[in-house]
């Protein structure tokens, strides 16, 4: 029984490692902060982050990995459930966005505080020269090869460089859309919200499959 309980705290205090790097890389980026800050968010010792963590460049993948075979997992499944309703043909574009895009808004809808600061990290780092091109190509290409395979299928007249462009627009989008500064809320008057993340779900594939096949059928 101890044995176990020592193994549970060890986790509790790892877990709360994790959650206090992932809210403080989001909000100040990966050299904006120090471990001992992390510890002290987390309420643990510095000495504690070597123990459960190689170096801060290890937390820091260990953040990333924490929850990203939850979210390739949850969209993967969804364009398989798409395409099971589509046996004898290719999925709408529209189908295939929304199965790229709604389950991670619909995280963020429904479990706003666990998924927040995540989601902030990963508009952060899409947008990093520095690491963009490495974190993203090694946690996402995969799942990404898979749904533009889909949306090749969907759009057989597209070419290649019109397919990766408009995949590079969509991702853009939907890292603002991570990022929830607040900016349309202002545009607007209060008429929409960056939070409102059932609005934009609502929204989004529509307004993206129309871009892409934009460049799909231009002369």
């Amino acid at each position: 029984m101890a044995v176990r309980q020592k193994a549970e705290q060890r986790q509790q205090t790892r877990n709360r490692i994790l959650d206090a790097a992932e809210e403080l890389f989001a909000q100040r980026g990966y050299e904006g902060v120090s471990v001992r800050q992390i510890m002290r968010q987390a309420g643990a010792d510095v000495s504690l982050a070597y123990y459960h963590f190689k170096s801060k460049r290890d937390l820091f993948d260990q953040v990333m990995l924490r929850r990203v075979e939850t979210l390739n997992d949850l969209r993967l499944q969804a364009l398989e459930a798409v395409e099971r309703r589509h046996p004898d043909d290719a999925p709408t574009v529209e189908e295939i966005i929304g199965a790229f895009t709604s389950p991670l808004l619909d995280l963020l809808a429904t479990e706003h505080e666990d998924w927040t600061h995540y989601f902030q990290l990963i508009a952060q780092i899409n947008s990093s020269p520095e690491w963009g091109g490495e974190l993203m190509t090694r946690y996402f290409d995969p799942l990404v090869s898979r749904f533009i395979e889909a949306l090749r299928k969907a759009l057989p007249d597209v070419s290649e460089a019109d397919l990766y462009w408009s995949y590079h627009f969509l991702s853009g989008a939907l890292t603002l859309t991570f990022a929830e500064t607040g900016r349309i809320d202002n545009l607007s008057g209060g008429i929409c919200r960056s939070s409102d993340m059932r609005a934009i779900s609502k929204r989004m594939p529509h307004f993206l499959a129309a871009g892409f096949r934009a460049l799909a059928s231009r002369d």
